[in-house]
């Protein structure tokens, strides 16, 4: 569907968002450990929640992503459901199905081509053919790119030459949508449950603000989706640059650092921008259980994506069937335990029940 724009709710999708965006608002807050370092926020009958640890379940089988670390952080591959205890709302539920590199997992490409990241276009479309050469063939590729507009640029493949065609119609933009990219790619290219969904995207998710969607509004459709969010961020190599001028800036003479007043001025601004816009990847990705990648240069964004693809490769699908069969539309709190403690646990930590 080369160059088919997923912009389509319009009106509609504008009258949603107020309501969206109040019953987000509680979700997505907190910043930090998803397992419970964040302040909790009550729901509204009175349950409290830690926000970004929730996913929405439209059926009555719920299915968990988690990943496994041990201590020095390795994956941990060769668990069995033995290994595994899940309890909600503190009652311990009876696991029906572990499954392991046997879920197909929907993955949604994402690049930021905007002015402010247009330099690194050739290496992600490097990154991404490395990338897909380490998934199942099961698995399925959507691209989308934003900048002044919101592209999907290939629709859901399995096709690696498809996609590589789509990868070389990527184009720079000026402006960036990242929160209206996140919304639709959520909307639109994650509506089917019977897959994983991830998105990975390359920005330094520094939002224009001259789209429709906010962060809260985004996070809340990520949610509804079941997405994992991965990103790859340019901050850390963005900073790297401003600093370095502004410190050759201010070690020069008085009057040097009297002409370019301006220029010290933009750069410390920028990089406020970019602490303010890490800290926000930082939620996103705590929120939907991903994690948050910030490569010192662009030459190791191979070795970037190759670890997500590995990270997907080996997460586990914990399947259960709650023993609470209300359909009430409260939060439900999640636990998953594994038999060694020391092990580290990624995974998001409640679900909304389907309602009546």
């Amino acid at each position: 569907m080369q160059g088919r724009r997923i912009w389509r709710r319009g009106l509609f999708a504008c009258s949603c968002l107020l309501f969206i965006v109040l019953l987000s608002s509680a979700l997505v807050q907190a910043q930090g450990d998803k397992q419970g370092s964040a302040k909790p926020q009550p729901t509204p009958d009175g349950q409290e929640i830690d926000e970004g640890d929730v996913i929405s379940v439209s059926t009555s089988e719920v299915m968990l992503p988690v990943t496994v670390r041990d201590a020095g952080g390795k994956l941990v591959t060769t668990l069995t459901r033995e290994n595994f205890r899940v309890f909600e709302d503190e009652r311990q539920q009876p696991l029906s199905d572990l499954a392991l590199r046997q879920v197909p997992v929907d993955v949604v490409l994402m690049v930021d081509a905007s002015s402010s990241a247009v330099a690194n276009l050739d290496d992600f479309r490097r990154a991404v053919e490395g990338f897909v050469s380490k998934l199942s063939p099961d698995d399925r590729i959507s691209l989308i790119k934003f900048d002044d507009q919101v592209e999907l640029l290939q629709d859901w493949t399995q096709s690696r030459v498809q996609l590589r065609r789509a990868l070389n119609r990527i184009t720079p933009g000026v402006f960036t949508r990242f929160n209206d990219a996140l919304l639709l790619a959520a909307r639109e290219q994650l509506k089917s449950a019977r897959n994983r969904h991830a998105i990975i995207v390359l920005t330094d998710g520094i939002d224009s603000g001259r789209g429709y969607s906010t962060i809260e509004a985004s996070l809340r459709a990520l949610l509804e989706a079941q997405a994992t969010v991965y990103v790859v961020s340019n901050t850390e190599i963005e900073r790297t640059k401003k600093k370095e001028e502004l410190d050759s800036i201010l070690a020069s003479s008085t009057s040097v650092v009297r002409f370019n007043e301006l220029r010290i001025g933009d750069l410390r601004e920028g990089l406020r921008v970019l602490d303010a816009s890490e800290r926000n990847l930082e939620q996103l990705c705590a929120t939907t259980g991903g994690r948050l990648y910030k490569p010192s240069s662009f030459d190791r964004l191979d070795e970037t994506y190759a670890e997500v693809a590995e990270e997907l490769r080996y997460q586990y699908a914990l399947y259960y069937t709650p023993l609470n069969r209300t359909r009430d539309g409260r939060f439900r709190r999640v636990k998953v335990l594994t038999s060694d403690p020391s092990f580290k646990i990624s995974a998001r930590v409640g679900y909304f029940a389907p309602g009546r």
